[in-house]
């Protein structure tokens, strides 16, 4: 089940962060791996906007989350983590799913990320749901000034693209 996050949550979307970006260590990633999570107020803003959920199991305890914002007028996932205990169910993809829905309902024509270009379950993963790479003349003064962030902040060590999944209205 997916549901909007709730304030008392923050901390284990945190956890499921770490977790999930541990994941890095084993393609030589370290510095990925060792990453910090979102900081919880951010985290907190996200849910406070309506623009976080997560996915559930079967008491009702996050294991996987997203969040997203509105950069040049479309829905930007920010952030997708799935704990690993519970990866390769198809969460990620559900989220993503759900996510498309709420962004389509709220007027944006697509989603957008910013991911590692050669990490399985990120830029191959997202090009199997639809998501196409951006070439850098398609990026909005948005989606440049993320990836000129995560530059500052040493991802550019490997290499970054930016996805665009269009969402044709109805569908």
């Amino acid at each position: 089940m997916i549901r909007p996050a709730r304030a008392t949550e923050i901390e284990r979307l945190r956890e499921i962060e770490v977790a999930a970006g541990r994941s890095f260590a084993a393609i030589g990633m370290d510095e990925v791996a060792r990453d910090e999570a979102l900081p919880a107020a951010e985290l907190l803003e996200y849910q406070r906007d309506g623009r976080a959920w997560v996915v559930v199991d079967e008491v009702d305890r996050p294991v996987g989350y997203l969040i997203a914002e509105w950069v040049d007028g479309l829905v930007h996932i920010e952030q997708v983590s799935v704990d690993p205990a519970y990866a390769g169910r198809g969460l990620g993809r559900d989220l993503i799913t759900h996510v498309a829905d709420w962004a389509r309902s709220c007027g944006s024509a697509a989603l957008t990320l910013t991911t590692f270009a050669e990490v399985a379950w990120n830029a191959p993963y997202y090009e199997r749901l639809g998501f196409r790479r951006l070439a850098d003349s398609e990026l909005t003064p948005g989606l440049r000034e993320i990836r000129a962030e995560e530059a500052a902040h040493g991802l550019d060590r490997w290499p970054r693209l930016t996805m665009r999944r269009d969402l044709p209205a109805g569908s």
